[in-house]
């Protein structure tokens, strides 16, 4: 049966005296005032934030836009934030002459006895000599589908410049998804009002000033082609030859046109009521108008391009889907604590909402950089989805889970193919992916495995949040071939009389080496939590369980521990040892593995701790926060650590973890976090007593740290994942809102499901 909804209504009222009490919200006539709540964290800005531009979107496209509100002017921007149109079904590949394929990318590994294929380069050097490698890993790659900007001139008809811009203002109202951009440019005020349709792809900008009527103010529209640079900016600007533009139909405000890049092709369409649309030059529009009003819609899509609508029709869906959006979903509402961080948390938390929605709600799995950028040449990694989108179906909104979730049953047929051709049975799920499906070869990729029960804990969460009949028919056999493939994976270690996962295998943690691993911690948690859940499934369909899977169960290992702590590995029994010791001042020596992500918390954390010693658990967290590098995690880790340490009822270390002073866990204006690297030549590792690395700031990162992308949504997925636990609770947890401290907090919440 579904979770119980009794919570679905909360408020925690936390006074200084650390008295607490947790009543119905409707019985206090305390219902969280929505708009307020989310509309007091409208981004502002007055200069441009060159790291993290503001995004509109609806989860299948988005636009990035400068200070002007469209594209305007890319100088005063990182060079890894580019202003591009993304979508989730955009994709290019570019010839393929020698017809490459996936296997000339595989070698033969001998897995006791059988051989199985990989795509494994041992090093990057390896792959510069193989062009297949270079070729399947770059195509197919996500391409910016335009351009829309000013066409602002002065008197004289020259182009304007940035520095010409004065008195900028933009506002991103959260509640109705628009974006407002005001300036002033040769003493004559312009406001440009942005928005992304819902239901077509589809940006409408309205431009109101004097200078439109005086013909100093038009939209550009403009294409580009595919640069061999893939990353961060796939745009190539400098070829006009290589891409083809066609006029198919043309009336009075409207143009509409084919895209033709390679074999890549697709429709866009410019209307522009009661305006004109010229065709300046190859690939480019301009959109004039004689009245100080001028709307301009810009709609991309693979097939050809329905009716558009009129702009009072667009401008209210669009209003009418963020209200909606804000108004149905789970909502926290920190107002009223004491806690100074309170108010940034909840910051964090609405603009982390609002940037998956514009990110993560589309029909394939997002990829890292969302629709921001391109990373990994646009490619998804599959285990990282449900940091991306898993948090839908706890925030109430399931059905933006099941957009993207739906690929899975499509690709099925596929994965089943993998798995036969690995000798395995089930579904075997790829990890470095475009719409194809093909995994990427990688040093990595082919042997990371955690995303194998990916799919399981998404329906499991989706089934939990309700239409459970429909979800068990329609994802049922899903879940029963991606538990195949968990029962069959691990073999059966004859000395121990247990199952064995690996080798090969690479866990969560990536710095083991994939021939030599097994067991690692949460692996080993999650698949047994996912054959467990297959066979509830099975018995809620009327099915019963499956003895085969229950005799796999009989022989699974206990999680890896030495000396009352739990290990990442079984094969590294000296990992704590060696992390305390030499590591433990230069952990950028390759030999160290106190770095990366502490999965080893996940088993009690992301999963509810079947079988968990809670003290070993809690020596474990304090080991790592004396001896990780905590320099080199990445975004989620403190989101995802924060939950271990709400589960081991320390509320307060939880908080400290979302608050975690590391480059990477910084939320800017925009509520993006950037992707920081540490270089290799950086100082030493220096621990403190909160466990992190010492280190002077100089630059936007502190010396050693190279910032990769300016944008890493996993981050604020995971936040949300974070902050649902903390403050809508857990199975077999009936106190409001857990995770947060007895002092300092007030926490309302409305609308959370529980977590697993």
């Amino acid at each position: 049966m579904p979770i119980s909804l009794s919570r679905r209504h909360l408020l925690v009222t936390v006074a200084a005296t650390g008295a607490s009490l947790a009543l119905p919200a409707q019985a206090q006539g305390s219902r969280i005032d929505r708009q307020a709540l989310v509309r007091r964290h409208n981004p502002i800005l007055t200069t441009p934030d060159p790291h993290a531009p503001l995004m509109v979107g609806n989860g299948n496209i988005g636009l990035t836009a400068d200070i002007t509100g469209l594209q305007t002017f890319t100088e005063p921007y990182s060079k890894i934030a580019p202003l591009l149109i993304e979508a989730q079904w955009a994709w290019h590949s570019f010839p393929n002459p020698q017809g490459y394929t996936v296997r000339d990318t595989q070698i033969e590994i001998d897995v006791r006895g059988q051989k199985r294929r990989y795509g494994y380069l041992k090093d990057w050097a390896e792959a510069a000599k193989n062009p297949a490698v270079a070729w399947i890993r770059e195509n197919p790659h996500r391409f910016s589908l335009g351009r829309l900007s000013l066409d602002l001139r002065a008197k004289d008809g020259t182009p304007a410049r940035f520095a010409d811009i004065k008195e900028t203002q933009q506002t991103l109202d959260l509640w109705t998804g628009t974006l407002t951009s005001r300036f002033v440019y040769d003493a004559e005020a312009v406001t440009v009002v942005t928005r992304v349709l819902p239901d077509s792809d589809t940006i409408m900008a309205e431009v109101t000033s004097a200078l439109v009527t005086q013909g100093r103010l038009g939209v550009f529209v403009r294409f580009a082609g595919v640069s061999k640079t893939l990353n961060p900016d796939p745009s190539d600007w400098t070829n006009p030859d290589a891409h083809i533009t066609t006029e198919i139909s043309r009336k009075a405000g409207e143009v509409r046109l084919k895209r033709q890049i390679d074999a890549t092709t697709y429709h866009a369409a410019i209307a522009a009521p009661g305006a004109g649309i010229e065709a300046i030059a190859p690939h480019s529009y301009r959109v004039s108008a004689k009245t100080p009003t001028l709307t301009v819609m810009a709609s991309f899509s693979p097939d050809p391009i329905a009716a558009l609508p009129q702009p009072g029709m667009a401008k209210a869906a669009t209003e009418t889907h963020w209200i909606d959006y804000w108004s149905k979903g789970g909502m926290v509402d920190f107002s009223g604590s004491t806690d100074p961080r309170a108010p940034e948390l909840e910051r964090r938390v609405i603009l982390s909402q609002y940037l998956m929605a514009v990110n993560a709600a589309g029909a394939f799995p997002p990829q890292e950089e969302g629709l921001f950028s391109n990373s990994w040449n646009g490619k998804s990694h599959l285990e990282m989805h449900p940091w991306h989108s898993a948090h839908f179906a706890l925030w109430g909104r399931p059905h933006l889970l099941e957009k993207s979730l739906g690929w899975y049953v499509t690709f099925l047929p596929k994965a089943k193919a993998r798995a036969a051709e690995q000798g395995l049975k089930g579904a075997w799920w790829p990890k470095m992916i475009g719409q194809d499906g093909v995994d990427s070869p990688s040093k990595v990729s082919p042997f990371i495995m955690w995303q194998q029960p990916h799919p399981i804990y998404m329906c499991e969460l989706l089934y939990r949040a309700g239409d459970s009949g429909r979800i068990l028919k329609t994802y049922g056999e899903l879940v029963e071939q991606s538990a195949e493939l968990l029962a069959s994976f691990p073999y059966l270690d004859e000395q121990t009389g247990k199952y064995r996962l690996g080798p090969p295998i690479i866990p969560v943690q990536e710095n083991f080496d994939p021939l030599t691993t097994y067991d690692p911690a949460f692996e080993v948690a999650y698949y047994r939590w996912g054959i467990e859940t297959a066979q509830a499934w099975r018995e809620r369909a009327g099915r019963g369980r499956r003895a085969d899977w229950d005799a796999v169960l009989t022989k699974w290992p206990d999680l890896p521990q030495k000396d009352g702590l739990y290990l990442p590995v079984r094969s590294e029994p000296g990992f704590w040892d060696k992390a305390a010791g030499a590591c433990r001042s230069n952990a950028l020596d390759e030999v160290c593995q106190n770095r990366d992500h502490p999965s080893f918390l996940m088993p009690l954390g992301w999963l509810p701790g079947r079988d968990i010693d809670k003290p070993t658990m809690r020596r474990t967290l304090d080991r790592l926060k004396r001896d990780w590098d905590l320099r080199q995690t990445w975004g989620w880790d403190y989101a995802m650590i924060a939950m271990t340490a709400a589960r081991l009822n320390a509320p307060q270390e939880a908080i400290d973890w979302l608050f975690f002073d590391a480059k990477n866990n910084h939320y800017g204006q925009s509520g993006m976090t950037p992707r920081v690297h540490l270089d290799a030549h950086a100082a030493a590792f220096v621990p403190t007593t909160t466990g992190a690395g010492a280190q002077a700031d100089a630059g936007p990162d502190g010396p050693g740290y190279q910032r990769a992308a300016e944008t890493y949504f996993p981050s604020n997925g995971s936040l949300l994942m974070a902050v649902a636990l903390m403050a809508g609770g857990w199975d077999g947890q009936g106190e409001a809102a857990p995770g947060f401290p007895k002092t300092g907090w007030r926490v309302r919440a409305e609308g959370l499901r529980p977590s697993l």
